[in-house]
């Protein structure tokens, strides 16, 4: 490969991992966000601004590495980048392998937790909040259906009373865009292996 198209690889691979940098912040603040003003929680120690925090914060020093190792043409920082991107590829497969595995414990989990969830509807307000959007948008009432709600569901249940429970309906939901859902993370395995 000529030095034109080295050149150009180094600033294509600076640029990329300045966009990843970019969307790092962007996905912290949106933890920062989330833990301030929510904290709507399926697992105890782990809410969905915590979450984002983690990720948003190993993407930033993923992509702080490939930047500056790629512009400063820096060998301990590409190999840092390099092994850190082997970890996070590895650690997806591993995700991926577990969540097969142990689908029906984490279906339980899940469901035990979101009718947990139910009980702090009142006292809650992103609780409230987050259960009201969930049902408004999947067009559910309660986990299993409108009998969580102990006879008086919310308003954001409808009124139709033969509705299926918001787990179901999520379920359902994942199902029917699967493809999309494959497809996106697809592209995302793609452009970690590019930016190797």
């Amino acid at each position: 490969m000529g030095m034109s198209g080295l050149k150009l690889l180094k600033y294509v691979l600076f640029f990329f991992n300045l966009l990843f940098w970019f969307c790092g912040c962007c996905i912290l603040g949106f933890g920062i966000y989330l833990l301030v003003h929510n904290n709507f929680s399926l697992f105890p120690s782990l809410t969905l601004g915590n979450a984002f925090v983690i990720v948003g914060s190993i993407i930033m020093v993923v992509a702080f590495l490939g930047c500056m190792g790629s512009i400063k043409e820096n060998k301990c920082l590409l190999m840092s980048f390099f092994f850190l991107l082997l970890i996070i590829l590895l650690a997806e497969v591993t995700m991926a392998i577990l969540l097969f595995v142990y689908d029906q414990k984490l279906n339980n989990y899940v469901s035990t937790s979101l009718t947990e969830s139910i009980q702090q509807y009142h006292s809650n307000n992103s609780t409230r909040a987050t259960w009201d959007s969930i049902q408004t948008f999947l067009q559910c009432c309660g986990v299993n259906g409108t009998s969580d709600w102990g006879g008086h569901p919310p308003a954001s249940c409808p009124s139709n009373p033969q509705v299926q429970g918001c787990y179901a309906q999520a379920k359902l939901w994942f199902h029917s865009n699967f493809l999309h859902i494959g497809i996106i993370t697809i592209c995302v395995c793609v452009i970690q292996e590019i930016r190797k």
